[in-house]
């Protein structure tokens, strides 16, 4: 299903603004050395329905998140994966990264971002 304009729970504004304030050192990273200066316009924290996503490309339908390792516990796994199938319903793509390929494997991360990206316009 593809929609014009996505469903967002503006109760969550302020929640998101403060996960701006307070990015983790990966989120900063990908925001200062790859988005901020990216062709393609991506924005932070941005709320689509109940959630709220690390980055998100309008154009492109594409969302990218960075998850720590509590991602990799058994209670979150499901969550994150309604969240993904939440996300397809809308016709939108995610991309995951974990936040030491951040840290251990940046160029790469950016240029996966960047093909998925240019394959999605």
């Amino acid at each position: 299903m593809n929609i014009k304009y996505l469903p967002r729970n503006k109760e969550l504004k302020a929640k998101a603004t403060a996960l701006r304030k307070n990015a983790t050192p990966e989120e900063n990273k990908l925001w200062y050395e790859f988005f901020k200066e990216y062709s393609i316009k991506f924005t932070r924290q941005r709320i689509i329905g109940n959630y709220i996503v690390d980055f998100y490309c309008d154009k492109a339908k594409l969302i990218v998140e960075l998850d720590g390792s509590q991602h990799f516990e058994d209670k979150n796994i499901g969550k994150d994966n309604r969240r993904t199938a939440y996300f397809e319903s809308l016709g939108l793509y995610v991309l995951r990264f974990a936040n030491n390929e951040i840290n251990e494997s940046f160029y790469e991360v950016c240029t996966v971002i960047d093909e998925e990206t240019q394959k999605r316009l």
